[in-house]
C-alpha cells in the first residue's frame, strides 16, 4: 500500500484547507528554500501563531506585508557593526523572504521579536453575513405565502 504525505501542503497554507489551491502552491516550488526555519501553531479556534527563528535581526531588519492573501516576510541585516574577522560563521545572517498563502478572512494581528524569535499573530475575522445564522420556523417573513380566496398559494 502506497501512503501519501500531505505535509508539505500544509507548509506555505495558514487557516483553511483548500486542497486544490495548497496542491498549487506545494507543486510550484514555492517553498523550496529552508532559511529561516518556521512553526505554524493552531492557538485557537480561528487563532494561528508563525513562528520564524530569525537570530541576529533586529525588528527594523524586517519587513511584513500582506498583498493578496499573501503574507511576506523578508529580512536584509545591515552592516554598519565593527569590521571583525569571522573565524566560523554558524549563525546565519543572509537576507530572506517567505511568502505564506492566507486563506479569505485572516488578518494579521500583530507581530514581535522574542530571544531571537519572530512571533506573527493571525485571526480569522468571518464577516457577520458569512456567518452561520438561524432562521426560526413558524416566523414570516417578507416573502411569506398566503392562501388568496380561491385557496391557492401566492407569495406575498
Amino acid at each position: 500500500m502506497t501512503t501519501v504525505d500531505f505535509a508539505p501542503l500544509f507548509r506555505t497554507a495558514i487557516g483553511f484547507d483548500r486542497l486544490a489551491r495548497l496542491v498549487d502552491t506545494a507543486s510550484s516550488g514555492q517553498d523550496a528554500q529552508s532559511y529561516p526555519p518556521y512553526n505554524i501553531e493552531k492557538t485557537g479556534d480561528d487563532t494561528y501563531r508563525l513562528t520564524m527563528a530569525v537570530a541576529g535581526f533586529r525588528p527594523e531588519d524586517m519587513d511584513l506585508t500582506v498583498k493578496d492573501n499573501t503574507l511576506i516576510v523578508s529580512g536584509r541585516v545591515a552592516n554598519d557593526g565593527p569590521k571583525t574577522e569571522i573565524l566560523y560563521r554558524g549563525i546565519a545572517g543572509r537576507a530572506f523572504e517567505r511568502r505564506f498563502v492566507l486563506a479569505d478572512h485572516i488578518v494579521v494581528e500583530g507581530a514581535d521579536v522574542q530571544h531571537g524569535l519572530l512571533h506573527v499573530g493571525l485571526k480569522r475575522i468571518v464577516p457577520e453575513a458569512l456567518k452561520p445564522r438561524k432562521i426560526t420556523i413558524g416566523n414570516p417573513g417578507p416573502t411569506a405565502i398566503a392562501n388568496d380566496s380561491n385557496g391557492a398559494a401566492q407569495a406575498a
